[in-house]
């Protein structure tokens, strides 16, 4: 992996990381358009570099987070009610990762799929704007104060279909937020925080499992350009999407996603292929799971 590459790929992992466009299907398409093999190496320089981009949101909901370990000590009801809600919408993802996601890495991890999972989402995404309900127009809908441990339960439900690639996680989880009764603004703050929790974890799973043999075959140079140009661009990008949101819909999302979409249906008619690894035939090895990035 050569310095441009490690640039390109943090720059790509930072600005889609929280966009509700799937970073995980960019990075699928990144990594073969610069020719990089698909190794345990590079999958898990995908995954760790994303560290960066943890690291722009903890500066920016420094204040959030920060409550949440005030409740921890018990000085502060708001942080320790938050941190029960994260903990709730981790949990599925806990779960059915460890159970679900080396069958779908190894069955789903193609640009067949993200193109499907990309038109998908933004039909979604436009199908909500246009059906919303009167309550959410503009930045209508509860705080995430007023939010329960049943709707962060049921937003980390709708997280788990992220796991199929190209599908985002930061889109299943906003679009969760708003669908039980959550504000614009507080479903994309809400997003944001359990992302940390969520991509917290797959980062520290990969730096433990693949950390030497990524450094060892990239080079530890390539990880750290890679975590600090994620870092900036998903700095960037989440300072813009919350100003952006304050203002307009989601709309820009579902027609980037379909126009994507249509983009890698033409490239996979012209013979794209994103390769996939070599994995085990789970049917003969089901214990072969891990926890990774989606």
């Amino acid at each position: 992996m050569t310095t441009w590459d490690a640039i390109i790929m943090g720059i790509v992992e930072g600005l889609t990381e929280y966009l509700p466009v799937s970073s995980t299907g960019h990075l699928i398409i990144t990594q073969y358009l610069l020719g990089l093999p698909a190794t345990k190496a590079v999958k898990a320089f995908e995954v760790c570099i994303q560290s960066g981009a943890i690291l722009a949101v903890l500066s920016i909901y420094f204040g959030r987070v920060s409550s949440v370990f005030k409740g921890l000590a018990g000085k502060s009801p708001e942080g320790l009610r938050l941190l029960v809600n994260l903990l709730f919408g981790f949990l599925p993802a806990a779960v059915l990762g460890l159970a679900l996601h080396k069958w779908i890495k190894t069955y789903l991890f193609t640009a067949e799929t993200v193109a499907a999972t990309w038109a998908l989402g933004g039909l979604a995404i436009l199908f909500y704007v246009r059906f919303r309900s009167k309550k959410q127009q503009g930045n209508g809908g509860r705080p995430l104060e007023a939010m329960t441990w049943k709707d962060a339960l049921a937003i980390g439900l709708l997280q788990c279909i992220a796991m199929c690639p190209g599908t985002s996680r930061s889109l299943m989880t906003m679009l969760g937020g708003m669908f039980v009764g959550l504000s614009v603004s507080a479903a994309v703050e809400f997003s944001f925080l359990l992302g940390l929790v969520t991509l917290g974890a797959a980062t520290v799973f990969d730096a433990w499992d693949a950390g030497a043999d990524m450094v060892n075959e990239l080079g530890a140079a390539a990880l750290v350009v890679g975590t600090v140009v994620s870092w900036a661009s998903a700095w960037a990008a989440v300072k813009w999407m919350v100003g952006y949101l304050q203002r307009h819909s989601l709309a820009l999302f579902g027609w980037y996603r379909l126009a994507a979409a249509i983009v890698l249906a033409f490239l996979i008619a012209r013979g794209l292929s994103v390769e996939r690894e070599e994995t085990p035939d789970l049917r003969e090895n089901p214990a072969a799971v891990s926890v990774e990035k989606f």
